[in-house]
């Protein structure tokens, strides 16, 4: 398992071969193994296999082409609706309209999610995380006929591997592990944590072909822009406000 783990590498091709069926509910099973908030496992799978559904979601997802390649593709979601409707039906009147509940869910479905993609590369399966899902939230909603108290947090797509990546690069253990406490970072500690990253051929690429004076700037002002995030927050709080996550604001 440790070298599953530390040989993670995001695949974005797969073979057209399908996964079977026993293979699949294996994956499924260790991803319900993962930890949950008070064991209310407040989180649904949908697992598309449909190659119309899969068309549906490929717009959702930027139009990637792992989204109609790929043989299964996960949508993990924070759910409410289930265990609201267990509690109605045993005279218990849930209070989980708020954002603090959406974050539990939300918690609980991506503890799943990483759980199902660690099974999944043991048994020789390729997986890549899409972060669309959160900026397509309400059309994946659509798509899917996902009702109040579910939002999507996440989507997996899942298959055999029909490519090798390299491994691609992390900061240093001693930039993200402190002891004991915080210890806030100093100019030169930044330069150094970056030093490796910044020198990699493939990101001093990514600086020209953007027309950028470093690596930062690709990411502030290319891949993730301000006006998309404050964009895409406005999109998803209105989503959780319409999937019912929100209604003590009122």
């Amino acid at each position: 398992m440790f070298d599953t783990i530390l040989n993670h590498r995001t695949i974005r091709k797969y073979k057209i071969d399908p996964i079977p069926e026993q293979i699949l509910q294996y994956i499924l099973e260790a991803g319900i193994r993962a930890s949950t908030t008070g064991n209310m496992q407040l989180y649904s799978i949908i697992s598309t296999t449909d190659e119309k559904i899969k068309e549906e979601l490929a717009p959702c997802h930027f139009n990637q082409p792992m989204v109609k390649e790929a043989p299964v593709v996960l949508t993990f979601c924070a759910d409410f609706n289930r265990f609201n409707k267990w509690c109605r039906l045993n005279k218990a009147e849930p209070g989980y309209d708020n954002f603090l509940s959406f974050m539990t869910a939300a918690i609980d479905a991506l503890l799943v999610a990483q759980n199902v993609c660690v099974a999944a590369e043991d048994a020789g399966l390729g997986i890549c995380y899409l972060g669309t899902t959160t900026y397509m939230a309400g059309k994946i909603i659509e798509v899917l006929d996902l009702p109040e108290g579910v939002v999507p947090v996440t989507t997996v797509t899942l298959g055999y591997p029909d490519e090798s990546p390299e491994l691609t690069d992390r900061l240093p253990l001693e930039a993200v592990v402190h002891q004991d406490k915080y210890s806030d970072y100093s100019d030169s500690d930044i330069e150094k944590h970056y030093r490796e990253k910044e020198l990699i051929t493939t990101y001093q690429e990514f600086v020209k072909e953007n027309n950028k004076e470093t690596l930062a700037q690709v990411f502030t002002d290319v891949r993730y822009k301000k006006d998309d995030n404050v964009l895409f927050s406005s999109k998803l709080l209105d989503i959780l406000k319409h999937q019912g996550f929100m209604n003590h604001h009122k």
